[in-house]
């Protein structure tokens, strides 16, 4: 292992470690020894993956990396590159200047975010009532998750950022501080438009008095904040803020790209135009029950319940609309460890929808299928009914007793 990624590994390690102190969770001789060997391990599982080197990488990262250095870094910020929005192209800038292999610094930013990830998942599990062992499995599962450590420190792709600021997007939500919610979430979508797999929510969150309409208006202003470095570096203001919809007709006309998505299980030839429509359609449908479903118990709804219904949206959304990618579940993997650690009986979930994304990482990174994707839709579609099961049993059996049920503050 190279020098440099030992002591870049050390800096995520040592971040872990600073969240279970702070978190109150490295407490007694013995329990700092098995935290402190599991942290190791986290990483040191990381950096057997360091040196692969993906399509994705060869063809794009490192492309846009060695773009901006033979343009001035930071200042190649003005001239568009890539289809990934600006706030990642600011890390991909400054790392041109490093003599760091950038292959290295890919990774090592998706893996310190790994860490912000799993951390959003001990404070979700805290927030809804989870004990302490119970926020450290979340942590640490999270940590040890496959598709967590194959996205970032093998893969290279950066959904780690995007899915922490998401997870704690939820989980500030949860904690009545409603304008950090709503800036975290800006930042996710900021990231990567996958954040709108999440983004639903926050309307329940708005009618369960998580939320107010008003704070909703730091979305704008945080996401107009986060790309102005970009415009002052000279890049159009309109082009800057509109990336994503001048995207909207570049993801191709596949109903489905090795994702566990409903369209998996279509075969044979079919009019994509009228199946996509018939996609759309169904995730329309399908946010509307869960809306009306929760807004008519919304007296009895508490914070496990949102987490539930967060799960229950980040899976359902991706799973009904076309043109789905294998990565498009992220949010779903990591949100059903939260569920997992608070109610263990609910292990089968997490173990469903790792699955389901395991087999389109494996479509990606292989180069051909282990089984077929129909078999991970049918995994996803189960562990869908026994969300919307715990989301009921929530509702119905007086879980929480209605205590967490307060407004946000001003």
């Amino acid at each position: 292992m190279e020098l440099e990624v030992i002591l870049g590994l050390a800096v995520p390690g040592a971040f872990a470690l600073a969240v279970l102190y702070f978190e109150g969770l490295l407490r007694g001789r013995r329990t700092v020894i098995i935290c402190c060997v599991l942290v190791v391990s986290a990483m040191l599982v990381r950096g057997a993956c360091m040196e692969h080197r993906t399509l994705d990488y060869e063809n794009f990262l490192a492309v846009w990396v060695e773009f901006f250095r033979e343009n001035g870094g930071w200042r190649a910020l003005s001239r568009s590159i890539g289809n990934y929005n600006v706030p990642y192209l600011y890390f991909l800038a400054l790392f041109s200047y490093s003599g760091v292999p950038d292959l290295y610094l890919i990774k090592l930013l998706s893996i310190f975010f790994d860490v912000a990830l799993a951390w959003a998942v001990l404070r979700l599990v805290r927030v809804c009532a989870g004990g302490a062992l119970a926020q450290a499995a979340g942590f640490f599962v999270t940590l040890f998750l496959p598709t967590v450590v194959l996205n970032g420190a093998y893969w290279g792709q950066c959904d780690s950022i995007y899915g922490a600021f998401a997870l704690w997007g939820v989980c500030l939500a949860l904690e009545r501080r409603p304008v950090l919610s709503v800036a975290s979430v800006a930042l996710s979508f900021a990231f990567k438009l996958q954040a709108v797999f999440v983004m639903p929510v926050y309307l329940v969150f708005v009618f369960t008095g998580r939320i107010k309409w008003k704070h909703l208006l730091v979305f704008p202003l945080t996401y107009f904040i986060v790309v102005l470095p970009a415009v002052l570096a000279g890049r159009p203001l309109m082009d800057t803020l509109l990336l994503y919809f001048r995207q909207a007709g570049s993801v191709g006309d596949a109903l489905n790209y090795n994702s566990s998505s409903v369209f998996a299980l279509v075969r044979g030839d079919v009019d994509r135009q009228i199946f996509s429509l018939l996609g759309i359609a169904g995730a329309a449908a399908f946010l509307l029950l869960v809306y009306a479903w929760m807004f008519f118990r919304r007296r009895d709804v508490t914070d496990r319940t949102l987490l539930c219904c967060s799960l229950l949206i980040c899976l359902g959304v991706p799973f009904l609309l076309p043109h789905m990618h294998e990565r498009y579940f992220f949010i779903a993997d990591v949100l059903s460890l939260a569920l997992a650690a608070l109610a263990p009986q609910m292990a089968l979930i997490p173990a469903l929808v790792s699955f389901g994304s395991l087999l389109g990482y494996y479509a990606y990174l292989n180069m051909r299928y282990l089984l077929p994707m129909r078999y991970g839709a049918c995994a996803l579609a189960l562990a869908m009914l026994v969300t919307v099961f715990c989301l009921a049993s929530t509702l119905y059996a007086g879980e929480g007793e209605g205590e967490d049920t307060g407004e946000a503050p001003e």
